[in-house]
Formats: structure tokens, sequence, C-alpha cells
């Protein structure tokens, strides 16, 4: 989907999907700390009088926008508005509405939007469209077979010194994870922390894979190769578990990932004066 224009000056990305479970399930999934760090990245609303007033995300590699909270109605809607791309990009506004279906199911909009005169933030909007694609489908997972879990959250970002394509090839090379089809088995190969499930998605526009894991507990596991808005081409695993061992599992099994992606994708040097 392309970047809409209006003649106000306004751009904007729409999403519809649908994801199940009950407009209250779906809205914690979505309106909460918890929620959000379940299946998005790690989240915190800041409250006042009983109503979130901001709510900041932690993206890794220093990348932690704050939004301020425009709009609150649970547990249909509620919207935000902050800087996101940095570098004096505008305001972003984020709006969520969840409508409830028939068979389960809730029908949840976003629609991501900011003002210029220019198409100078085009690319950042397009850029967020696959980032949200990724996500989204993080949601549609965790809200299938683990909603409302208590959940635990391990974030790796390693930057590299070679094109997404490259840096892709060689995770999921490393991992195991070339050549295999959707629905099918998979573990880690010898010399990487063991993890084992079935593959749920695979893509290479954006560079993403989802595995449903068991192994070393109930979760999923991210993988991704991208490039930052004005920043470095990165690799990424964000590793999502759930149950009460959720904790646990993170903390034990984090050291052991961090040291198998500094091993293997070594930071870039840079070059300096003699």
């Amino acid at each position: 989907m392309s970047v809409k224009q209006e003649p106000n000056g306004r751009r904007s990305l729409h999403v519809e999907f649908e994801v199940p479970g009950t407009p209250e399930e779906v809205w914690q999934a979505i309106a909460t700390g918890p929620g959000l760090s379940s299946w998005f990245v790690p989240a915190e609303f800041e409250e006042r009088d009983g109503k979130p007033v901001t709510m900041k995300l932690n993206f890794g590699q220093g990348l932690q926008p704050c939004a301020a909270i425009t709009a609150w109605d649970p547990p249909r809607s509620y919207a935000g508005e902050g800087e996101v791309y940095g570098g004096g990009s505008p305001p972003v506004a984020t709006e969520w509405t969840i409508e409830a279906r028939s068979g389960g199911v809730c029908l949840v909009r976003m629609v991501h939007s900011l003002f210029a005169s220019t198409d100078e933030w085009d690319n950042q909007l397009e850029g967020a469209e696959s980032g949200w694609a990724g996500f989204l489908n993080i949601l549609r997972l965790y809200l299938t077979h683990f909603r409302g879990q208590r959940a635990a959250i391990m974030q790796i970002t390693t930057p590299i010194a070679t094109t997404e394509a490259e840096g892709w090839e060689a995770l999921t090379a490393a991992l195991g994870v070339t050549g295999v089809d959707v629905g099918q088995r998979w573990a880690t190969d010898a010399g990487a922390s063991p993890l084992a499930g079935v593959v749920e998605l695979v893509t290479e526009n954006p560079y993403d894979a989802l595995l449903r894991i068991d192994e070393p507990g109930p979760g999923i596991a991210a993988l991704g190769a991208a490039t930052y808005p004005g920043g470095p081409t990165v690799v990424a695993m964000n590793l999502y578990t759930y149950g009460d061992q959720a904790a646990d599992t993170v903390a034990r099994v984090t050291p052991l990932w961090q040291a198998w992606f500094q091993e293997r994708f070594p930071m870039p040097q840079t070059s300096g004066s003699e």
C-alpha cells in the first residue's frame, strides 16, 4: 500500500486486519504496556488521574520514541502523537480502533499519519508499513496461541557492515532456516542455543521469519534484517516467551544469544584518523 496524500499535507498509511479475541482481549493486547510488550516491543504507559497520558516504546539501538496519548476510549479506540523518526521529523500520529466481528474475531484498524509539505518523509512511512506488517503477524500469532499469558521479551539488534540481503542470508543459514517451508518443523543447528518449533512465516520483502516455538519454552521467535531510517543496517531477533517461566527463560537464554550474534556478526569497523 502506498502513502495516501491529502491536499492539506496529511500523509498516511491505513492498515486493517482481523485477529481472534473479544474487543476487551484485543484492547489488552494493543493498549496496555504488558500487552504491547507481549508481541511488539517493551512498552510503558504513564498515567495521570487513572488515565494514560504518554506511551514510551523501546526498539533498541537507542530508539525510544515517546507519544502523548491524544484520545482514549476503551475498548474501542485510542490515539497517540509524537516524534518517531528523529532528525527533525514532523510528529507522527497513530490511531487504533477495534470493531467486533462475528466468529470470535475483531477487525483492527490502524492509521499512521503525519503532516508535511514535501514527500521527504514518505520513505519512512513506507518503511513503517513493512515493519508494521511483521509485528502485526506476531500479534495475530500471540492472540491465537498465547492470549493473556504472562510474557517476557528478548531483543537483540546487531549492526552489520553488509547489505540487508547478505545479512539475512547469513542469519538464516546460520540458524538452519534457509529452505524451510511454512508449516515445517525446524530446530537450530549445533552451535546455537536450542530453539525449535514450527515455521509460521518467511518473507524476503521485507526480510522476516516467524517461528512458533516450544523450545526453550512456548513462544514466538521473530527474525529480521532491515535498515533503520537514517541509521544502520541490522540483523535482529526478538524472542517472545509465555507462561509462568517466561522471565526465567529469557534471563537464561539472552546472554547465550548475545554471544552468538556477537561472534557471527562482529561490530562493523569505523575508519578513524591515523
